[in-house]
């Protein structure tokens, strides 16, 4: 797997990174999947109106915004914000006007509530 640069990250480079299936309106790009106990990390990139339902943390998830807002029930978060979501912490996650994120799980996250199709 090719590694990811801080100046891939910081500058733009994720740009041209190839995404894939996730939820509706958000796609993924895996810089390390999920293998045994190792956590995941990834960039997922949301669309404008995308969100994920209600979940709960398994495990510790921290979230790096690289572009746009990214909001949860406690706030928005902009270009720039970290933000860590502690184990047995549940809530639900959307973008009004579309955002990148670099997350980081020790675990999968549980679903708790599907929205409607």
């Amino acid at each position: 797997m090719p590694e990811t640069t801080r100046e891939l990250l910081t500058s733009g480079g994720w740009k041209d990174l190839e995404f894939g299936p996730f939820r509706d309106e958000v796609t993924i790009h895996w810089i390390r999947r999920f293998e045994g106990d190792q956590p995941g990390v990834a960039l997922l990139k949301y669309e404008a109106g995308a969100s994920v339902p209600r979940h709960r943390h398994e495990g510790l998830e921290t979230i790096l915004v690289l572009d746009g807002v990214q909001s949860d029930e406690a706030g928005d978060y902009g270009r720039g914000s970290y933000i860590v979501n502690a184990p047995g912490t549940e809530h639900s996650v959307w973008s009004d006007t579309g955002c990148v994120v670099l997350i980081q799980w020790d675990r999968p996250v549980k679903i708790l509530e599907e929205e409607p199709a």
